[in-house]
């Protein structure tokens, strides 16, 4: 334990195989799709792996990667480790961890029933047992004895491989329902022959792969196995079956690394990737119960929602995991492990668990809050302006507190006008909500490192055009965000008509039965919220309700449509709202049938509209004037930090 900080634990070296690992933070495998179109290294891709060995993690795990791209593939901009040529590829990457100090792995994979037909090269995918996805590949085969024996051997060669590139460890993905899972799991495996049935042989697959492995590269490379604790799905693997397959299978492994969940079914996919509703280190229980087992003896790594080095301390001083593995809360904030070592997690960007990070198949990896992920290669830090310019910045929430900030750092002399006696503009209405503990953190952080970055704040100033050409500046920022969009509907002034974000924040009680007008996700989350407090609540929208909470990233919508059906949250779609009354809503369908919705209190949820008279104003008087966040366009918080930070690099 260093003098300087309080950590005992995280900063340990601790033995994998024969390797020694720096300290006990791994950076969790995460698919970024920086890789180039036949699966290379590009620049891109290896200024990210560089970014995530600068952490100061002690071990880098690069996402998942297919062994067969014939039968196996389920990402684009995968890496493509399946072909000798690409091993000087690899070798960059292996180079540029080692000169960190961290160990580099690499999770391999073959997806199985999970494969993306659009990118396999053969019509069918292959599984155990040919079960369809829900809502997803149907083109499926039961394997033979020769793809079995084929794909071994492809695991064994992507292993060898990963030898001659200099790599320390790899990660054999038998978790999140991926081939291996499928071999173990007694709901997809229905084989017949030694393959499934009982436990050994549904465990026959993954023990030979891991055999055939350990035998082509010996002790020269770690292995690590991810492994769903629970699989969650009723009839799928439990953490007593998954102890148990651990087991059998340490004679072959070096460490495991306990996750949970499918990612290939949709309803347990949120379980895998853990949204904002999931407490924190939500999958730890799993870890707790293999690393208690005294006949497992190998590491046991934890993973899913754990957001500070101090929530990593317990867990590894209590006997809960011997390493941890973060991913998000080091993409938001890289110098998040550094500023623990030295005692200054003040200075830490707390991630929002909002998945914005999570590519979607043809998206390179970005995240909501910190607009530099994924452009390493663009730059590494913010440049300085070429010349220095006086930069007035009208609005405090999440845009204008981005702009303030990166304009400062690029060496600007910056006036921030906020009207009110605070920063954090919105925020501080939609973080009330019980749940949203990360955004409530973020806020605080976002007020922090805004008064403490050197612009000049003036609290209390309603900026209008003759203030701001009073301070002659070079530049005008416009961050005045938006309003409460109203609709003329009769009764919307009556007293038990309530505006969302009255009702999030506590400010307007409502009654036993609500009716929330307003299917996006501000009216859901709030639907959520007092359906958690034991309300009856309805949610209605023009929308199909199959759309409702559209904008949500996949994972945050999967899981906050499920909590609401398990509270009892009715959705009505296809209605538009006609009227209030002291008795509810009247609401018409498509067909022009109209009924009553009976409620003791009714919440608006019709959204946002920009405020922009300033820079309509402004752009006339000077010609550099940015609109920036929902001033511009009403959208979410990426959007307004993003559009602040690009326009700040212009200036």
């Amino acid at each position: 334990m260093a003098e300087f900080n309080h950590y005992k634990y995280v900063f340990e070296p601790i033995q994998v195989g024969k390797m020694t690992v720096k300290n006990r933070i791994q950076f969790s495998p995460l698919v970024c799709s920086l890789s180039g179109t036949s699966g290379n290294v590009t620049r891109e891709y290896l200024e990210f792996i560089k970014m995530q060995a600068e952490t100061g993690v002690g071990v880098v795990n690069i996402g998942a990667t297919s062994i067969d791209h014939d039968t196996g593939t389920d990402y684009v901009g995968e890496l493509d480790i399946t072909d000798d040529n690409n091993i000087i590829d690899l070798l960059r990457l292996s180079e540029a961890v080692h000169r960190y100090g961290a160990k580099i792995s690499i999770e391999i994979v073959h997806a199985g029933r999970g494969a993306n037909p659009a990118l396999l090269r053969v019509p069918e995918a292959i599984a155990p047992t040919p079960i369809p996805v829900t809502d997803g590949n149907t083109h499926i085969r039961e394997m033979n004895y020769a793809d079995i024996e084929k794909i071994k051997q492809q695991y064994a060669d992507c292993a060898e491989r990963l030898v001659k590139a200099d790599f320390d460890m790899m990660m054999i993905h038998a978790a999140h329902g991926n081939l291996i899972a499928q071999f173990l799991s007694p709901l997809f495996n229905k084989r017949t022959d030694q393959y499934g049935g009982s436990e050994e042989n549904r465990w026959r697959f993954a023990l030979e792969v891991l055999e055939a492995i350990r035998d082509r590269v010996g002790g020269r490379l770690a292995i690590d196995m991810r492994i769903s604790g629970d699989e969650i799905i009723p009839g799928g693997m439990r953490i007593e079956d998954t102890i148990r397959f651990v087991k059998a299978a340490q004679k072959y492994l070096d460490a495991v690394h306990v996750s949970q969940g499918l990612i290939i079914e949709p309803a347990y996919a949120y379980y895998t990737m853990p949204p904002l509703y999931h407490p924190h280190c939500h999958n730890v229980k799993y870890a707790q119960a293999m690393k208690s087992d005294p006949q497992i003896t190998i590491p046991v790594t934890t993973v899913g929602s754990i957001m500070t080095i101090d929530e990593a301390e317990e867990i590894i001083a209590s006997g809960k995991a011997d390493m941890v593995a973060m991913a998000r809360q080091l993409l938001c904030d890289p110098m998040t492990l550094k500023n623990a070592y030295m005692e200054q997690n003040e200075r830490t960007r707390p991630c929002l668990r909002c998945y914005e990070c999570t590519p979607e198949r043809i998206c390179h990896i970005r995240c909501a809050t910190n607009p530099m992920l994924g452009r390493e290669a663009e730059f590494t830090e913010v440049p300085i302006a070429r010349q220095r310019k006086k930069v007035v910045v009208a609005g405090g929430g999440v845009a204008g507190c981005m702009a303030a900030k990166t304009l400062v750092e690029r060496g600007h002399e910056v006036i921030l006008l906020e009207k009110e006696d605070k920063l954090g503009g919105k925020l501080h209405e939609i973080s009330c909500l019980s749940y949203k503990i990360d955004m409530r953190r973020h806020l605080r952080w976002l007020i922090d490192s805004t008064m403490s970055c050197g612009a000049n704040i003036q609290f209390h100033v309603v900026a209008d055009a003759d203030y701001i050409m009073s301070l002659e500046p070079d530049a005008v920022f416009i961050a005045t965000g938006s309003t409460r969009l109203s609709l003329p509907i009769p009764g919307i002034d009556r007293p038990n008509v309530h505006h969302v974000l009255d009702v999030d924040t506590g400010k307007d009680e409502t009654g036993d039965n609500v009716v929330v007008c307003g299917g996006g996700l501000s009216g859901m989350e709030c639907a959520l919220g007092l359906a958690i407090q034991g309300k009856k609540v309805t949610v209605v929208d023009m929308i199909p309700a199959e759309s409702f909470a559209r904008e949500a990233t996949p994972h945050n919508r999967g899981m906050l449509l499920a909590l609401l059906e398990q509270y009892g949250v009715k959705k009505i779609g296809d209605s538009r709202v006609c009227a209030f009354s002291d008795e509810g809503v009247e609401i018409e369908d498509r067909c022009w049938r109209r009924q009553s919705l009976k409620a003791d209190d009714i919440v608006t949820a019709f959204g946002m509209k920009k405020e922009d008279a300033l820079y309509r104003q402004l752009k006339h008087l000077l010609p550099e004037v940015y609109a920036v966040g929902d001033c511009e366009i009403v959208r979410n918080i990426k959007n307004a930090n993003h559009q602040a930070f690009h326009w700040a690099l212009e200036c």
